[in-house]
């Protein structure tokens, strides 16, 4: 299993979201390539890096600092950022991203999810899956979509990709406990699972690598000091 430390980017700074809402951000960082420097030395392999402003829209741009971190060595990253057009997702990659995250709402539209796969390749590809009250939703909106969890998991499947970013967006940066079990049921369909939103503590991350996920992404339980990076990749151990 693989420990992401994610690194979500707002105004060139570290931010972390409550609930995948954009008005409610806390700063940890005012250097993005510091931080993922720091979680470099202390044994990252990969880092999940988020350009909230593009997933947001809200005009800034971060790829910069996308392709700064990137330029770490002995580093990989996978970006997202409700990557959504066929554009964001070539410049990810061109950045120095090895996997590009497309957003839960490609879903919707089977026709841009394949011009997206087709451009960036199914093997650098995941998809994110946020949910709400178990049914697919989009950040920053209150409305599901009109798509199931499984029905997601099998498109998402038939079209080669192979790899899913499980998140519950009501736990999201609260740090009250990721939806493990949720990711578990996901990963007997036969995709790899990668569970985010809400990691509290150690025990997680160890159920995590038991129940055979590809992955955990980690952000505020880092941020606070809940528990130390190489504690948590000594779990995997």
């Amino acid at each position: 299993m693989q420990l992401y430390p994610a690194i979500d980017l707002k105004g060139g700074r570290v931010v972390r979201w409550l609930e995948g809402e954009a008005t409610a951000a806390t700063v940890y960082n005012e250097d993005p390539f510091e931080q993922a420097r720091s979680y470099v030395a202390d044994g990252a392999a990969w880092l999940h890096v988020v350009d909230m402003d593009r997933a947001f829209r809200t005009g800034a741009d971060n790829m910069g600092w996308v392709r700064e971190i990137a330029a770490i060595p002995g580093v990989e990253i996978q970006v997202g950022g409700n990557v959504d057009t066929v554009s964001w997702a070539r410049e990810a990659i061109a950045a120095g991203a090895s996997r590009v995250v497309l957003g839960t709402g490609t879903l919707l539209d089977p026709g841009l999810s394949t011009a997206l796969i087709e451009q960036v390749g199914a093997g650098r590809c995941a998809v994110a899956l946020d949910t709400r009250d178990g049914r697919l939703a989009r950040r920053g909106s209150e409305e599901p979509l009109e798509l199931s969890l499984e029905a997601a998991v099998r498109r998402v499947l038939d079209q080669g990709v192979a790899t899913v970013i499980y998140r519950d967006l009501s736990r999201d940066g609260l740090t009250g406990g990721a939806d493990i079990a949720g990711a578990v049921q996901l990963s007997a369909m036969g995709i790899g699972v990668i569970a985010a939103g809400g990691v509290a503590g150690l025990a997680e991350i160890e159920q995590a690598a038991r129940s055979g996920l590809q992955g955990v992404v980690v952000g505020r339980a880092l941020y606070e000091g809940r528990f130390t990076l190489r504690e948590a990749l000594a779990c995997l151990q």
